[in-house]
């Protein structure tokens, strides 16, 4: 039987994807979890040892000492992870991305640098290290700008600025985000980059001896133009043309490859223009949230099954259906606590709907981007075409009414005190 050593996230949407797949592989799963009990009773086994992912290499010092012989594989569940599993696969002498290439595309800043270094499509961008005043950039910038934490992900601390005044505003906002969500902070400081028009797309593949192979290329329909960029719907195919789509291909395949990874799941990021292709984002890790079930119809099994396929050296075949399908993560309206949702069976019955999975908990305090880290769910949808798998999420999302409530008096600073 094979082992593979699985990387379970505290807050991970996907982690019984993960051993669902694994489970039906025959794949033993070693497990190891970012925090320090056991893990949610749902998942059926208790972590072999606890770690801190953002500490990789105290992190891999105990696997080294604690784990009970060798795994075939080591695998991030999300992108907490991805730099701690690189290092292991490395340490372990397993197949993996070297982990310099791993936390080089996780760090937006350095990722900017490799992009100018090989003259892509790239903003303008600036570092704006911790303590700095961000006045003493205005002069080489061009508004509107966009204000980045450089190591978060799901458009957390992401906000746009038009003016100098907006500027302030959103860089004292993306520290605080950013002073919490990072314990490495205060040296990374932030990236503020010129904002790039134009309509995003998402690139879902996997890398096998350094050649790509796209597994999905989805639109996103909604505009992503800020001040905070919440993502909403992705929808598969694409309604690209066919020569701009491999375009798109090649150039993720050309970052990839300079950039230096060569194997696992990648997710891209894109923004297409009249100047062409801008790359946002490389990441080597899949699709996050819920959202690779969106795949299961066109893979012909879970994406998580093929990603563990891989892992192991499993046979791999790609046979699935036709048609198009889409996501939609849930927008969070407002900063809250989710209390109660009613319309569910009525969204659910929407034709061409096939799921809707509300993963955030009653009592839960609940925010949007920049600031939250979580959805409210997701829904599911499957059509002849892209614009009729659209449509139906669109339905389903108007039928459903989320209770949401202020927080606690003592907790909710006024709306002039937030950063």
């Amino acid at each position: 039987m094979k082992r593979v050593l699985v990387l379970l996230p505290t807050t991970g949407y996907r982690n019984n994807d993960f051993l669902a797949a694994a489970k039906k592989l025959g794949v033993e799963i070693v497990a190891a979890a970012n925090y320090c009990h056991q893990l949610a009773p749902s998942w059926g086994l208790a972590p072999i040892m606890a770690l801190h992912f953002d500490r990789p290499e105290q992190a891999a010092d105990t696997v080294l000492r604690e784990i009970d012989g060798n795994p075939d594989a080591v695998l991030a569940v999300d992108d907490s992870g991805v730099e701690l599993a690189a290092l292991l696969a490395e340490r372990l002498a397993l197949p993996g991305n070297p982990a310099h290439a791993v936390r080089r595309v996780r760090d937006k800043l350095a990722f900017r640098r490799l992009l100018e270094e090989w003259e892509f499509q790239c903003p303008g961008f600036h570092h704006l290290p911790s303590g700095d005043d961000p006045g003493k950039l205005v002069p080489e910038l061009k508004f509107p700008v966009v204000v980045k934490a450089r190591r978060l992900s799901g458009s957390r601390g992401v906000i746009r600025a038009d003016d100098s005044q907006a500027l302030v505003r959103a860089v004292n906002w993306v520290r605080a985000i950013q002073s919490r969500a990072d314990r490495d902070a205060q040296e990374l400081g932030l990236i503020i980059e010129d904002f790039i028009p134009g309509r995003e797309h998402a690139l879902e593949g996997t890398l096998q001896q350094g050649e790509l192979t796209t597994l999905a290329l989805f639109d996103k329909p909604d505009p992503l133009d800020g001040p905070y960029f919440e993502e909403t719907i992705y929808v598969t195919p694409s309604r690209l043309p066919e020569a701009l789509q491999d375009r798109i291909h090649q150039e993720v395949a050309r970052t990839c490859r300079l950039a230096g990874l060569v194997t696992g799941p990648v997710h891209a990021e894109v923004r297409i223009n009249d100047q062409g292709v801008w790359i946002l984002e490389v990441a080597a890790r899949s699709i996050g949230g819920l959202c690779g079930r969106v795949l299961t119809h066109s893979l012909g099994m879970s994406l998580e099954e093929l990603i563990l396929r891989q892992a192991v050296a499993e046979p791999l075949a790609v046979a699935g259906e036709g048609g198009a399908a889409g996501v939609m993560m849930i927008p969070i309206p407002r900063r809250g606590i989710y209390h109660a949702l009613e319309g569910l069976a009525d969204a659910q019955s929407v034709p061409g709907v096939t799921g809707v999975s509300i993963t955030a908990e009653p009592g839960q305090i609940i925010a949007p981007p920049p600031d939250g880290a979580s959805y409210l769910g997701f829904i599911f949808a499957r059509a002849e075409n892209p614009a009729d798998a659209e449509a139906a999420l669109r339905i389903a999302h108007r039928r459903l009414h989320f209770d949401i409530r202020p927080e606690y008096a003592a907790m909710a600073a006024p709306a002039a005190e937030r950063p």
